[in-house]
């Protein structure tokens, strides 16, 4: 079982994503309704995911993220929203938010986003997505760039694309896994990206 800790200010958000997990392979830790107490929490009820509010008084969902990337704090973390603007969603991918879930689409849509999220991938939201995808160069430019990628740096972004964590990849290609977080350095770089989840947009605009 996935133990979730939930932080919204809303009430009614509350009970209604505890009601949509009932049942399900995801059990609500405890719940919160600011970002203050959420570090606290995360301490003492040791969730497995942490889905947070992004628009929290006191201490938003993204500064929550912040503070505990700051801390090198790798817990899965998924933002709720009613609304994003491209910079916000933008810091949250380079923080490296675990999931990104618009309030206003279907509620699957958040258990589709833990189900993919407890199994180590990432999920954003379709609009959010479009919008990175916008930032990237042209179809023809993205090519280029990924031929400049050695066959086994592509190897690497077949596997990252697919889901698949450093440790994996690393299994799947029988190397170290230091070697493969220096492939993904090196990819980075090629086709400028600064995330996993912006190196699997940029794939997936070619697909």
């Amino acid at each position: 079982m996935t133990r979730i800790l939930l932080a919204d200010d809303h009430p009614i958000i509350l009970s209604g994503v505890e009601a949509l997990l009932r049942g399900s392979a995801f059990k609500i830790a405890g719940t919160c309704s600011n970002g203050g107490s959420v570090l606290a929490a995360r301490q003492s009820l040791s969730p497995d995911i942490l889905v947070l509010d992004m628009q929290m008084p006191g201490c938003s969902g993204l500064e929550v993220l912040k503070l505990l990337r700051g801390r090198d704090d790798q817990i899965a973390v998924v933002l709720l929203t009613a609304a994003i603007d491209e910079r916000s969603a933008a810091e949250a991918i380079q923080l490296g938010v675990n999931g990104l879930v618009l309030k206003d689409t279907a509620p699957e849509n958040l258990v589709n986003c833990l189900v993919e999220v407890s199994s180590g991938r990432r999920w954003l939201d379709e609009s959010v997505l479009q919008t990175r995808q916008a930032e990237f160069p042209g179809r023809q430019d993205q090519a280029a760039s990924l031929s400049a990628l050695s066959q086994r740096e592509r190897a690497v972004v077949d596997l990252v694309v697919q889901g698949l964590r450093n440790r994996e990849i690393a299994e799947e290609l029988g190397i170290a896994e230091g070697t493969v977080k220096a492939h993904l350095h090196k990819v980075y770089e090629k086709l400028d990206v600064s995330s996993r989840t912006e190196l699997v947009i940029f794939a997936r605009n070619l697909a």
